[in-house]
């Protein structure tokens, strides 16, 4: 069948040739031609091509799904331990105040009891001043009674003579 086209497509053109534009059985021919290139081409390039973009397309796309999942998952895991991070900082700073207050307490009861050492050997040491004054006090009267009674003695023993 093809080749009686052919047939028939060659021997209009032998029989009307002449003008600027010929319009005889090449154009229907080329027309045939065309769509029979067209046919093969696609069967033989076109569609394995297709399929081999398309595979690739989809390859893509699921590395691509894949890939925003991984990233999801990893900023969800930085979420996370951004927060357990935050969470261990405040923990950490509540065991530094409490440790600060504990030693601000232990440092004021030493403080407090050192104070109170200081003020008892304070009133000790004032308690022997008082005492030592007493003695000497007592020790100061004796001799100036003494003292008086020779003053006493000898102006009237001056006085009588």
């Amino acid at each position: 069948m093809v080749h009686s086209i052919w047939f028939l497509a060659v021997e209009a053109a032998e029989e009307a040739s002449g003008g600027l534009f010929d319009l005889d059985a090449t154009l229907p021919l080329m027309a045939v031609q065309f769509v029979l290139l067209a046919v093969v081409l696609n069967a033989l390039f076109y569609k394995p091509l297709g399929r081999a973009i398309d595979e690739r397309d989809g390859y893509i796309r699921t590395n691509k799904v894949e890939a925003a999942e991984r990233l999801a998952k990893a900023e969800q895991l930085a979420k996370t331990y951004q927060q357990e991070l935050a969470e261990t900082r405040r923990q950490a700073q509540a065991v530094i105040a409490a440790a600060q207050e504990s030693a601000q307490k232990l440092a004021a009861e030493s403080l407090s009891t050192a104070q109170q050492e200081a003020q008892a050997q304070r009133e000790q040491a004032q308690r022997e001043l008082d005492e030592q004054k007493r003695v000497a006090m007592a020790s100061l009267e004796q001799q100036v009674e003494g003292l008086s009674r020779q003053i006493l003695d000898k102006l009237l023993s001056s006085a009588s003579v």
